[in-house]
């Protein structure tokens, strides 16, 4: 992600770096991101188009072009399934993570950088990750599957392209139907956690803006961002 903002001025369209070592990995509030040997570490730099709002649903285009890659490598559909905001699940265990960083002034967006983790090879220990998260996995773990990450980003790309293609194109609807039909414990309570509060419901929807909806003992809650806990 320092290498995709690095370049990013220099940049005619979008572009791909794949990391097959990190030194200063980070995931979401600047926690630490373990990258064991044989993990697929990448981010895409690309110009979109709109505001702070527009970009940040990208984490739900990455989120089924990651699905579409890992059914593209062999992985049974029925043990994938999405996490909002950003991550995707295994078998319930959490295989992979996004992390959006906006670069430009102001309100204005001139480049957004998506970063994108998966434990293709091997996951962290649970002591490596937060006391509260899901249990980490891996796909070969779970699966039995081997594929090198740059294999992996063959599909990655393709897949994000033809969701970003219909994103551009039909806007955030058809994704979100999309994403809400993979969504993992959709209908089911949970909890989401922020700085501030902590608000328990059902898993009703996610709006049209990417928020989470749960419905809760005070009524529909509409939830920006937060930290997800089933």
């Amino acid at each position: 992600m320092l290498e995709a903002a690095r370049v990013a001025p220099t940049l005619a369209g979008p572009e791909w770096i794949l990391a097959l070592k990190q030194t200063a990995a980070r995931g979401r509030r600047g926690r630490a991101w373990v990258q064991p040997k044989g993990n697929f570490s990448a981010s895409l730099v690309m110009r979109p188009e709109g505001g702070p709002g527009q970009a940040a649903l990208r984490s739900f285009v990455a989120s089924l072009a990651l699905r579409d890659a890992f059914l593209a490598m062999g992985v049974p559909e029925h043990m994938i399934s999405l996490k909002w905001p950003n991550d995707v699940l295994l078998n319930g265990g959490k295989v992979a993570g996004i992390l959006l960083e906006s670069l430009g002034a102001g309100a204005a967006v001139s480049h957004l950088v998506i970063g994108i983790g998966v434990n293709l090879a091997a996951a962290p220990k649970p002591a490596e990750v937060d006391a509260h998260a899901l249990p980490p996995v891996s796909v070969f773990g779970e699966t039995g599957l081997k594929i090198t990450p740059q294999d992996f980003l063959d599909f990655l790309a393709a897949a994000f392209a033809r969701y970003e293609a219909q994103f551009t194109t039909y806007g955030f609807a058809p994704i979100r139907t999309e994403w809400l039909a993979h969504a993992a414990r959709l209908g089911e309570t949970i909890t989401a956690r922020t700085a501030q509060d902590e608000t328990t419901g059902v898993f009703e929807t996610v709006d049209e803006d990417g928020n989470l909806v749960l419905e809760t003992p005070k009524g529909r809650r509409s939830i920006p961002a937060a930290e997800i806990h089933f």
